[in-house]
């Protein structure tokens, strides 16, 4: 068996594994990042877009507070380009007790999060759907976040700095000798080739995941799978984030994330981090919910459905069974004192918007045991990818027309009309992952995200594709079965008024006119793990 060699092995290819490699690299660790999908294609990329301010848990979990608002303040510095400043507002609506505001404000100060109450017009005003009755706001340094910008970012900065990065492969098993993790057995998912990685350290951030990598080296770890549903509606009814001002709930918060706003989340413990459907019942909740925010909040296009899973873990829990219930704080298990294997450490809990913290407790953790002295510099660095820019939404629609103007535009044509991507950018795309699964290229450049759900430019990309990769017209029409069915799923909760004719139409076009169904048996369509349910 072929083998290679590296000091520090990171499993995981979200938001805290890749935070971990960029920790470990610029340490001066030699470092190798493994992810048996895309980049973010598990929880990180399913999540609701809010960089947090940490008000959201003043009163709940004060220390997930503290922590969110000094990440907040340093993601800001080292990942620009992937965070949009539209600030945040806790609102009491005519539903919520207008007395916890004042808890609220308490709170936020023994936290240290910056909150101040403003006269209610100053937000209507900005916000003319918001509901009239409102009663109180306070204003708190809330952002949105791009997850994919974000993880993309990292992993272009690790590479940068000499480590490396190995997406489709996945870990089938641990080496151990004496009692102690020395490599990992990895298959490489496109060509099946299996080998061995030997190594001084594992950093086990796989999340929702991470009892399966502990369950290999013979260990037992309860990560309780938190199941958050979101959706999308069809534009940004608002451009600043709104929570309502009580306890954390189901439902009260509302993300401007690029084209759409974000509503959710719902909060449900699940068995499976890879079954987890979406019932009826969220997504009716969820839109009943918004009216408190929105009057009329129903009548406004739900775009798509979505869910992913939080990795909460909490050794204190004793018997609850809700959730919500678990601290959102995180927590690195050392398996040698656990369960007398050494060589493994696993993060567990946490939150996108403290990624960054994660990785320095865990890093700091493996540089005590390979007895090495190492300071953590990944707060005062910035991780900026070449050619990136601050974020602000119109930049593709001032890019293009610049171009009409430049009379360039029929050269580079756009092929996703919702999410304005030429073809500039879906060629970039392909040709830096030369990866034929358009999922992956929708990570990368939005393609497909838009109201339509790649019912025009998934034809158009797979056609770009199939010409760059040299693919079979078997393998075409599979990635353009896969890719469609993932979005249609997305829509299956929702199937009525526009989203039901734009759903009639994109099958239309996929049976009758180019009758693609007769080509693919779409049973036998492998999903990514985290999507063929959820």
């Amino acid at each position: 068996m072929r083998k290679q060699f590296t000091e520090v092995l990171v499993i995981g290819g979200g938001a805290t594994g890749l935070s971990a490699a960029r920790d470990a690299v610029m340490r001066g660790f030699k470092t190798l990042l493994l992810e048996k999908g895309d980049l973010a294609h598990g929880t990180s990329g399913r999540y609701h877009g809010l960089l947090h301010s940490g008000g959201r848990y003043v009163v709940s979990d004060p220390h997930s507070a503290r922590d969110c608002i000094a990440e907040n303040r340093i993601l800001r510095k080292i990942i620009p380009s992937a965070i949009e400043n539209t600030d945040g507002w806790f609102v009491t609506t005519p539903e919520d007790d207008p007395a916890y505001a004042d808890t609220f404000l308490a709170a936020c100060k023994a936290q240290g999060v910056p909150a101040e109450e403003l006269n209610v017009d100053v937000l209507l005003n900005k916000e003319r759907l918001l509901n009239q009755r409102i009663s109180r706001t306070i204003r708190v340094p809330d952002a949105a976040c791009d997850s994919f910008d974000a993880t993309h970012i990292l992993a272009h900065d690790i590479k940068a700095r000499g480590a490396k990065v190995l997406l489709r492969h996945e870990v089938i098993g641990l080496e151990i000798r004496r009692q102690k993790v020395c490599g990992v057995n990895v298959r490489n998912l496109l060509t099946d080739e299996e080998f061995l990685i030997e190594t001084s350290m594992v950093l086990n951030c796989s999340g929702a995941w991470a009892g399966n990598i502990a369950a290999m080296a013979g260990g037992f770890l309860k990560v309780t799978p938190g199941k958050g549903t979101m959706i999308a509606m069809n534009t940004r009814l608002v451009n600043t984030v709104v929570n309502r001002c009580k306890l954390p709930h189901d439902g009260d918060i509302l993300v401007p994330v690029g084209t759409v706003s974000v509503i959710g989340t719902t909060d449900i413990p699940v068995e499976s981090p890879d079954q987890y459907p979406i019932e009826d019942w969220e997504v009716e909740f969820l839109l009943n919910e918004g009216e408190a925010l929105i009057p009329g909040f129903k009548k406004f296009r739900a775009l798509r459905a979505w869910a992913g899973v939080r990795p909460l873990y909490d050794p204190t829990a004793g018997g609850k069974t809700e959730s919500r219930d678990l601290t959102r704080s995180h927590a690195v298990i050392d398996h040698q004192a656990r369960d007398g294997v050494g060589g493994l450490l696993t993060m567990v809990g946490g939150k996108f918007t403290t990624m960054r913290l994660m990785a320095q407790d865990l890093v700091d953790e493996a540089c005590k045991q390979l007895r090495t002295k190492r300071p953590c510099t990944t707060a005062e660095t910035p991780a900026e990818a070449p050619g990136t820019k601050h974020y602000y939404l119109a930049q593709r629609l001032n890019r293009w027309e610049q171009s009409h103007a430049q009379h360039t535009a029929l050269t580079d044509p756009i092929i996703c009309e919702c999410e304005l991507v030429p073809e500039s950018k879906v060629r970039a795309g392909i040709e830096a992952s030369q990866s034929k699964i358009l999922n992956d290229l929708r990570r990368d450049t939005r393609l497909g995200m838009g109201p339509c759900q790649g019912g025009f430019c998934a034809y158009r990309a797979n056609g770009i594709a199939c010409g760059m990769l040299a693919q079979t017209p078997e393998d075409a029409h599979t990635t353009l079965a896969q890719f469609l069915q993932e979005r249609w799923k997305g829509q299956r909760n929702l199937l009525w008024d526009h989203n039901l004719r734009q759903l009639e139409l994109d099958q239309n076009i996929y049976r009758n006119l180019l009758g693609l169904d007769h080509t693919v048996d779409t049973a036998d369509i492998e999903l990514y793990p985290t999507e063929k349910t959820a």
